[in-house]
């Protein structure tokens, strides 16, 4: 099936080539392709409160190198479905039935931000499926690490389940608030700071719906910052260390509010030798967004 145009364009920004859908156990994932059909896949997966069209413009031009890049939105966010609860396992879940979806060989994977964290989990719990990963501003500092007993993660998993119910029934019933493309491009730019106006707007018109009082972002309302479940994202460098495959983290030099803040130092104890750093001291947490080619041929000498 061929993706509906978007009503508003942004400078190399390319609609995927195809959609389709993935049922994970029940929940519907929408999965969108760039390139041709036939070439060698790479998974793209995107961060929180993101969805599979923030690639726009990033995966046209590893397309156009000759791949497949295939993304997903993660339930909840963007045109998969709502869940009832949502958990970092059930995300990595989805991952992996979009990666059998696609293909049984070992594939490079890409991640930003929370998608980077997980993809550095899928290569560490399924090391004959991945065979490089490109972590996109999404390795945590490790300089806070806790190191918890088994009964510390009981209670932690008992205390996020029980916050997950609360909120629910908080915000049970409610929708988003409505606005314009310029108000919610607006909003978005409280977390993408140091994105330009036109691209916020243009994605509105790729992430939001278009209801009769105004748009909405498509992400589901229930939904939280920090909803990685009982789970820290420190804990992926324990993923670094034991990992098989080669790895490429693209590190943010700008500080913002959803970056990490980490350092090449910060890794090195936990990498494996040959893992690569690439420090851009120009950029911010959205380093594909701010500076897509570079990123782009970062990726692909890589994947080469």
């Amino acid at each position: 099936m061929t993706a509906a145009q978007t009503p508003t364009t942004y400078p190399g920004a390319r609609a995927p080539d195809r959609t389709r859908r993935v049922d994970a156990f029940g929940v519907e994932i929408a999965v969108v392709e760039w390139g041709d059909a036939e070439a060698p896949p790479v998974l793209f997966a995107h961060g929180g409160f993101d969805f599979a069209r923030t690639f726009d413009v990033f995966a046209p031009l590893v397309a156009d190198a000759g791949w497949r890049v295939v993304a997903w939105d993660q339930r909840g966010h963007g045109d998969s479905e709502h869940a009832a609860l949502y958990s970092w396992e059930s995300d990595l879940r989805d991952a992996a039935m979009v990666l059998d979806s696609t293909t049984t060989d070992a594939v490079p994977v890409v991640g930003h931000s929370k998608g980077g964290a997980m993809m550095l989990r899928l290569a560490n719990t399924w090391p004959h499926r991945i065979s490089r990963v490109v972590n996109l501003d999404g390795v945590p500092s490790g300089n806070r690490m806790p190191d918890l007993a088994e009964t510390e993660r009981t209670r932690m998993l008992d205390e996020e389940l029980t916050g997950w119910l609360d909120h629910r029934r908080r915000v049970a019933g409610r929708q988003r608030r409505p606005g314009t493309i310029s108000e919610l491009g607006e909003r978005r730019g409280l977390m993408n700071p140091r994105l330009d106006a036109a691209w916020l707007e243009y994605l509105v018109t790729v992430g939001a719906r278009r209801d009769p009082d105004g748009w909405r972002w498509k992400i589901d309302p229930q939904l939280r910052f920090g909803g990685f479940g009982p789970w820290r994202p420190e804990w992926s460098l324990r993923s670094i260390a034991t990992m098989a495959c080669p790895l490429l983290a693209v590190l943010a030099g700008q500080e913002e509010l959803l970056g990490w803040g980490t350092l090449p130092e910060d890794v090195e104890p936990y990498a494996q030798p040959g893992t690569r750093f690439e420090m851009l001291d120009d950029a911010g947490h959205f380093v594909h967004i701010e500076q897509p080619a570079r990123v782009a041929a970062l990726v692909l000498e890589f994947l080469a």
